[in-house]
């Protein structure tokens, strides 16, 4: 009886804890969605059709605006990993990664689709290149997004998505990204048995969130 009140006591202040930091994460937000669909859409201006140029565009921007001592940025624009999670296929590029936020620039030319995942954080993907459909079920006519416009992903929620050939995005999610990694590592341990590719994808992934905590960023 005494272990089960021990057990039912430590879960309950778990559980307090996680609702309370629940309440105050936003704290811990550098980025804006806004201020990141703004950079999106200049970044289609500066180079169009030109995903490279959109790239240099967004990282140059990045940089300028975020000082190294309050957000870390990873400019090494080559350092690819695929991404299979839900399904869908693609490559990324991780630009930012903490504990309580990641940008992420995303797509594939070949062209993909798949499940978005039931996530415990709000995700904005900035379409650079191409148009990305979607929907939920139940739904009846699908949702578009073309370049320029963003699909707002709020957390909790599924959708299906198709990603068309030439299809790249700026993705951004905010909430407890650590809980997110679970559905990006799920296909390379149970499908694609893609060691060396999941192997970057940790190892890009825990440098990046460990030398933001380094600087205080959560």
């Amino acid at each position: 009886m005494l272990k089960w009140t021990t057990r039912i006591l430590l879960l309950s202040i778990f559980v307090s804890t996680c609702s309370w930091l629940d309440t105050i994460k936003d704290r811990w937000y550098v980025l804006d969605p806004t201020e990141l669909h703004e950079l999106a859409k200049s970044a289609i201006d500066a180079s169009p059709n030109n995903t490279a140029g959109m790239i240099d565009h967004i990282i140059a921007n990045l940089t300028a605006t975020y000082p190294s001592k309050e957000i870390r940025i990873n400019t090494d624009s080559s350092e690819w990993v695929f991404n299979n999670a839900g399904g869908a296929m693609g490559a990324m590029y991780i630009i930012h990664a903490s504990i309580t936020e990641y940008l992420i620039i995303f797509g594939t030319p070949l062209g993909t689709e798949g499940h978005t995942g039931l996530h415990t954080a709000d995700d904005y993907f900035n379409i650079l290149v191409g148009e990305q459909w979607a929907f939920r079920a139940g739904e009846l006519e699908m949702e578009r997004y073309p370049a320029g416009s963003v699909h707002y992903l709020p957390r909790g929620t599924a959708k299906q998505y198709k990603m068309h050939k030439g299809c790249f995005a700026l993705e951004y999610a905010r909430g407890w990204i650590p809980l997110m990694l679970p559905f990006g590592f799920a296909d390379a341990l149970t499908s694609t048995l893609d060691i060396p590719t999941l192997y970057n994808t940790v190892r890009v992934t825990a440098r990046e969130m460990i030398q933001n905590l380094l600087i205080g960023k959560i």
